[in-house]
């Protein structure tokens, strides 16, 4: 099955400094050459720690920034060349779910409003209409009956309540991709549940994909298909995952896992600590070879010299690592992350 959407060597550098009677300094290289691929529905996970690039990455696939390098195509057809009206059109086959649903909503505007907006000015229903298609969009992400909650604003509403309006309002036109960035990371773990079992519905039942943003590794092997890890602006590692779970062949992916609650006490005491030393460097100044070597306990000389390519190790999997395969070695008693010998639990 053919991506529908593709990023390809995707750059956002930020300027840095330069205003009134200062220096320009350079730029922040956010996003460092970035490429991806979402099959129709699939959930792609992108995960990683505050500040690697990860939400850079989904504002500029939603246009909400400008990228500095790179292509973004949609349906095969890139972003860039089209026409205002054509990228319009091509933006409604994406949506966003952002990190805080306080913020992302109009105090001003009820609930009614809020639902209405997009649904006038793309013209999905006709005006008649209106009503009856927000209640049903308000019924669908567990809200209902619907119109009880039209005249309601949004402080009127739970963290997770807020979550499913701004759901609503990401599926009322229609997408067929939803960039939900931390969409579960502001809420209390049991709400936090309840959402995600929301989108796996929404999944299901409107044959989407997701582009799925987050920190939280636990959340990621619930309800992802794939997963990309990223550190520092770039790709560190690609997989299934069941792959990167089981297999992890990055050093940055191996301490992220190891920092993941395990739901077992026990296996939790087992497992082994991987302390990353150091700061993250900066991405103004990022450092020369792999980006992740002034942090990694396995780095050799050339891990300072030459950044890695990512190196395949099966059609499927891949890791930005010279020294990959002593990761698999260093696995095969499951010591690293307190799982069964079988590989079947993490």
């Amino acid at each position: 099955m053919s991506a529908f959407l593709e990023v390809d060597r995707l750059k956002v550098y930020y300027p840095v400094g330069g205003g009134f009677l200062q220096r320009h300094r350079g730029y922040a290289r956010a996003v460092d050459g970035v490429s991806l691929s979402l099959r129709a529905g699939e959930v792609l996970a992108l995960v990683g720690e505050s500040g690697c690039g990860k939400t850079t990455v989904a504002r500029a696939i939603m246009g909400l920034i400008r990228p500095t390098e790179g292509t973004i195509r949609i349906d095969r057809k890139d972003v860039s060349l089209a026409s205002n009206i054509e990228r319009q059109k091509y933006y409604l086959q994406v949506q966003m779910v952002f990190q805080d649903p306080f913020d992302s909503l109009n105090p001003r505007k009820t609930i009614f409003q809020t639902l209405a907006q997009p649904l006038r000015i793309h013209r999905i229903v006709p005006r008649s209409s209106l009503r009856e298609e927000a209640a049903r969009l308000l019924n669908l992400v567990g809200l209902s009956p619907g119109p009880a909650f039209f005249d309601r604003y949004p402080h009127q509403f739970s963290g997770g309540q807020r979550q499913r309006i701004c759901i609503a309002r990401a599926i009322a036109v229609r997408p067929r991709v939803v960039l939900a960035d931390e969409a579960v990371s502001s809420l209390d773990i049991s709400i936090r549940a309840q959402i995600l079992n929301l989108l796996k519905e929404l999944k299901r039942e409107l044959d989407l994909a997701y582009l799925f943003i987050t920190h939280d590794l636990g959340v990621v092997r619930s309800l992802s298909d794939r997963v990309l890890v990223m550190y520092l602006g770039k790709i560190v590692e690609e997989g299934s995952a069941e792959e990167v779970f089981n297999n992890p062949l990055h050093p940055y992916t191996a301490a992220l896992l190891a920092s993941s609650p395990l739901p077992d006490p026990v296996k939790s005491r087992q497992r082994k600590k991987v302390l990353l030393g150091g700061d993250v460097p900066s991405p103004l100044d990022p450092p020369a070879g792999c980006r992740f070597h002034p942090r990694c306990s396995i780095a050799e000389t050339a891990c300072r010299i030459e950044p890695p390519p990512l190196f395949s190790f099966t059609d499927t999997h891949r890791s930005a690592c010279f020294f990959a395969n002593r990761m698999e070695r260093s696995q095969s008693d499951r010591t690293l992350f307190g799982g069964a010998p079988d590989g079947k639990t993490v």
